[in-house]
């Protein structure tokens, strides 16, 4: 039996919603028969497409066969066939669009950040447990093959004690005079809710949560390395949010987690994301989708001698983890699951309070820059 649930989807004519939430989540989910969830039932969702901008509502619905959009997000909130509210709009939008679904009742599922404060941020959780509605927020990466991958050699002990973890995240934005940007122009401006700690530091937040630790506290600073810019209409503006981060997060177990991430980087590695995980018994470096290991047995020794030609390859000695399983969109990962959890109440832990969490940690990783010091991070209950 098909179990239809219709979802409101505000916000997802920009790139990221329509192809990570509609086009290869939603549609790919309904395309290929639904959810199982036992005893051949499945859940089928159906999506209403929300924004501002009609025209642009209406060549998305029509590339992808959808018959339902429409800019009254009050109308379709206000509709009891519509059950589950998913919102991608502009991170300044988001509290009042998940604010209203919640008075209407409906599950919520968002992207992240959840808000811009964290007490917004908090405010949405108290209010959804307070409605009695389930609620989720997109933490995309833990399902991202390469993570996966860290996952499974934690769980098996590869690594023995964990020593330190490392990051390089991000790749060269254009600024738009000589070459077209390649980001939107609001993601430089801090009073249109731009910048790189609130943007990119509540998915450190999970990633680090889920395969690492408890982070204890933080300490961060930051840079506008692009002082000026150019808009989508061809206009130059000043660049008010930073495109630079450097971040190093102490876990309550003692182990220092530190992050390079930067919108003005030429790459150099293997990966847009690529990050290193050491311990006493084995290495991994993880991209997206491939990870490389070295265990204890395999680890050369080096000697410094800068006199003559380095004699060990370090590549040598790596290899390749093999792809064993088989590996799905991580967008649609998580929709199945939420999915799931609201039908048939199964667990679903990367809720609102969850989401707070990450805003928790980009504005105390603001606060660290702004004091030039290390802050803790209290737990939030």
């Amino acid at each position: 039996m098909e179990r239809k649930v219709r979802v409101i989807m505000n916000g997802v004519t920009g790139r990221m919603g329509t192809n990570q939430h509609l086009v290869r989540s939603i549609l790919a989910i309904r395309e290929e028969g639904g959810v199982p969830i036992g005893d051949g039932d499945t859940i089928v969702p159906e999506p209403i497409l929300v924004g501002r901008n009609e025209k642009k509502l209406a060549r998305l619905a029509a590339a992808h066969g959808v018959s339902d959009y429409t800019t009254d997000l009050d109308s379709v909130l206000s509709d009891k066939k519509n059950e589950i509210y998913f919102d991608s709009t502009l991170t300044q939008l988001r509290v009042d669009g998940v604010k209203k679904a919640i008075e209407a009742g409906k599950a919520i599922y968002c992207e992240k950040p959840t808000a811009t404060t964290t007490d917004a941020a908090l405010e949405l959780h108290r209010l959804a447990e307070k409605a009695g509605v389930k609620h989720g927020v997109v933490q995309d990466k833990l399902w991202l093959p390469g993570m996966l991958k860290v996952k499974y050699l934690r769980d098996t002990g590869f690594f023995g004690r964990l020593v330190s973890a490392r990051m390089e995240f991000g790749y060269w934005v254009f600024d738009g005079f000589h070459q077209p940007a390649n980001r939107p122009s609001w993601n430089y401006r801090k009073e249109d809710g731009g910048g790189l700690f609130v943007d990119m530091f509540p998915h450190w937040r999970y990633v680090v949560d889920n395969l690492f630790g408890s982070i204890k506290a933080v300490s961060s600073t930051g840079a506008v390395t692009i002082p000026e810019r150019v808009d989508e209409n061809g206009k130059p503006y000043k660049s008010t949010a930073e495109d630079t981060a450097y971040v190093t997060f102490e876990l309550e177990s003692g182990v220092y987690v530190h992050i390079n991430c930067s919108w003005q980087i030429r790459v150099r590695r293997d990966e847009i994301m690529q990050l290193q995980v050491d311990g006493t018994d084995g290495s991994a470096i993880a991209g997206l989708r491939d990870v490389y290991i070295q265990d204890e047995a395999a680890t050369p020794k080096p000697v410094w001698n800068p006199d003559v030609p380095n004699p060990i390859d370090f590549y040598d000695g790596w290899n390749i983890m093999p792809n064993r399983d088989s590996y799905k969109n991580a967008f649609r990962v998580q929709w199945e699951l939420f999915l799931k959890h609201y039908i048939n109440d199964e667990p679903f832990p990367w809720d609102l309070l969850e989401g707070a969490k990450g805003v928790q940690l980009a504005e105390l990783g603001l606060q660290s820059w702004a004091e030039r010091r290390w802050i803790d991070v209290p737990e939030l209950t």
